[in-house]
Order: C-alpha cells, then sequence, then structure tokens
C-alpha cells in the first residue's frame, strides 16, 4: 500500500496499468488526447509489480488496472474514467488536479 501512495503523490495524474490490457491502452490515449501530464506505471513491468497489484485490489479495484488516480485520489478504471468524460467533468478534474494548463 505503501508503493502505491508514494508513486502517487508523485505525479497529478497517475495511471497503474498492464502493457497488454486494451482497455488500459484506451484510457492511456483518452487521457493523454487532452494533453495531460500523465504518469503512467506498467505494473507487469515494475520490480514489485505483484505488490502493486495485491494493494490495488486491497483498495477496491477489481480487476486492478486500468487503476487512474487524479489528485491522489483514486478515480477508478475505464467505466469511471469513460463516465466522466462523457458527463464533461473529467477535463475540470484534470485542471483541478493541475495536469492540464488549458
Amino acid at each position: 500500500m505503501e508503493s502505491v501512495k508514494k508513486l502517487v503523490a508523485e505525479k497529478p495524474v497517475v495511471m497503474f496499468s498492464k502493457s497488454k490490457c486494451c482497455m488500459c491502452h484506451t484510457i492511456k490515449s483518452l487521457i493523454s488526447s487532452f494533453g495531460a501530464n500523465l504518469t503512467v506505471y506498467e505494473i507487469d513491468e515494475l520490480p514489485n509489480g505483484l505488490q502493486v497489484e495485491r494493494a490495488l485490489l486491497v483498495l477496491g479495484r477489481r480487476p486492478s488496472v486500468p487503476a487512474v488516480f487524479i489528485g491522489q485520489e483514486l478515480i477508478g478504471g475505464a467505466n469511471e474514467i469513460m463516465s466522466l468524460h462523457l458527463e464533461g467533468k473529467l477535463i475540470p478534474l484534470l485542471k483541478k488536479a493541475k495536469a492540464l494548463w488549458l
């Protein structure tokens, strides 16, 4: 849990992903398309990836990825991010976290 908190505290928008996850790729593309400062951690490529995945599961992420944190707050996965986008709430949330400068 501490490793996740430490990684999330360092950047305005953090996403935990797996390199071959198609939904992860979709959410990365969406957030990046706004020009957001997105930090992605591929948990299948991290030395402590199993620990990170377990921590995400403890936080209630099922499946564990994608897991998006904005402003150090767990927002959720693909469904939550897409819902925020469709409701017009994702960009303001990114701006509030200082991930967008527009």
